[in-house]
């Protein structure tokens, strides 16, 4: 059976593909505005990238222990509603010209926190909405979400930036929170209240990450993840930078060159199955984690004019192998753990992914600021690339397949 024809899963699908189109136009317009109208800096667009993502670093170990507490779905729609008005503040205040970096930082943070606790809770609610044999397919289908965001969004957000200006992108951002929460609202699913019993928070986090660091494949899928999304998190950081201060590009090519580049992860999320079945899981997560920093390699070639085919390249290659590894990463963690720890693993595994998203997007501010911007996207091509030696490393190098756990 299709999931889309699974009620839950399809009403969990349709409120994640807005919601993810809405953070693409986010996630172009709050950088552009930064630059463009706010006339910042490398480092203080570096610092509004760190200010995205410090909450995961600062807060992922406790909301993995508070979601195993809950129910997933209140949990993701209280987040949704949460993020809506916080974001909707910023075309407010720059609509009677009283918008600041400080403002930028101030909401990017505390949308943030509740991304955290939204991430943490869908990932721990879809194997409490279908069988564990659908879950390949069901990441699958969430990453062809981020996939078609990727490229309807971005390429939209730059063309709205430019006509309409990024308060309005960020404001359609808000309203796509909402529509995400009413989807939620019509899950018809009861969930399983969570077994109560005797609980101490710090013994909860404690025992996922002592599973985490127990379970060899784990460990090496947080090692490659987390330096690959430190070096990424450096890349990106300065990225819009480089392309409107070195290439001299307006918003509106830049979306359209990632739009064509990102024309990748919409393949890469339609055929991540195949792959799977035909090389085994194992095999397919080693080879994305390799062909991701060649990826990378490429951003530091690009070039005005006829050399902008590389980061067109660059972006086709990456965003393939980037969302072929998170399904296979994310489908490796929801098969290897048990169902009653699977938010605190989860959490112990964004800590250690995407809890240094932070620290490399300041390492990109002061490495473009005192580097350059093109040797800092080839230093982090490079590591990207070495990266994949965690998994080279691992037990993985011996599998065709992720096994089931012994006992689950």
């Amino acid at each position: 059976m299709s999931l889309l024809r699974h009620h839950d899963f399809r009403h969990l699908w349709a409120a994640d593909i807005v919601s993810q189109l809405g953070t693409r136009l986010s996630f172009i317009a709050m950088p552009l505005l930064a630059v463009l109208d706010l006339n910042a800096t490398t480092m203080q667009v570096a610092l509004l990238r760190t200010a995205q993502t410090a909450a995961s670093l600062l807060l992922g170990l406790v909301a993995g222990a508070l979601v195993d507490r809950m129910r997933c779905r209140p949990v993701l729609v209280v987040a949704d509603i949460a993020r809506a008005v916080l974001l909707v503040s910023i075309p407010v205040t720059a609509e009677f010209g009283a918008l600041t970096l400080a403002q930028l930082y101030a909401v990017a943070f505390l949308a943030g926190v509740g991304t955290v606790f939204f991430d943490t809770a869908h990932t721990t609610y879809l194997p409490r909405l279908v069988d564990r044999g659908m879950l390949v397919d069901g990441n699958a289908r969430l990453a062809a979400n981020t996939s078609i965001a990727a490229v309807a969004g971005t390429g939209v957000g730059g063309f709205l930036v430019q006509a309409l200006g990024a308060p309005f992108a960020i404001g359609l951002d808000a309203a796509s929170y909402l529509w995400s929460a009413l989807w939620l609202r019509t899950i018809r699913r009861t969930e399983p209240r969570p077994v109560r019993g005797p609980r101490h928070l710090g013994h909860e986090i404690a025992a996922g990450v002592r599973f985490v660091w127990r379970q060899p494949i784990l460990r090496a899928i947080a090692a490659n993840t987390g330096t690959v999304l430190f070096f990424q998190s450096a890349n990106d950081s300065i990225m819009v930078v480089f392309l409107v201060r070195r290439i001299h590009l307006s918003p509106g090519a830049i979306g359209l060159l990632a739009t064509v580049g990102l024309v990748g992860a919409l393949a890469s999320s339609a055929v991540t199955g195949r792959i799977a079945a035909r090389l085994g899981s194992a095999r397919a997560l080693l080879l994305a984690a390799a062909a991701n920093g060649v990826g990378f390699l490429c951003y530091p070639l690009t070039r005005p004019g006829v050399g902008l085919v590389w980061y067109v390249l660059a972006g086709g290659i990456a965003a393939f192998t980037i969302i072929t590894r998170h399904v296979l990463a994310v489908s490796a963690r929801q098969r290897l753990c048990p169902p009653y720890l699977l938010g605190r693993v989860s959490a112990t595994m964004e800590l250690m992914t995407w809890g240094v998203m932070p620290l490399g997007a300041v390492a990109g501010g002061i490495l473009g600021t005192y580097l350059g911007l093109r040797p800092t996207l080839v230093l982090s091509g490079v590591a990207i690339l070495a990266a994949s030696l965690w998994l080279v490393a691992s037990p993985l190098r011996r599998l065709r397949d992720i096994p089931e756990p012994a006992a689950s």
